[in-house]
């Protein structure tokens, strides 16, 4: 058995934390896109 395998530092899945990354970076990104249509949409 490898030794990292017998001192595993966490045991949750890795689907939750990845589907949390994506989350929070969609969010991001889709508040950019909003600010950034408000600024142009005050700017007309």
């Amino acid at each position: 058995m490898n030794k990292f395998e017998q001192n595993v530092q966490s045991k949750r899945n890795d689907a939750v934390d990845s589907g949390v990354g994506f989350g929070v970076s969609f969010v991001f990104f889709t508040a950019i896109f909003v600010i950034g249509t408000v600024i142009e949409l005050i700017g007309k």
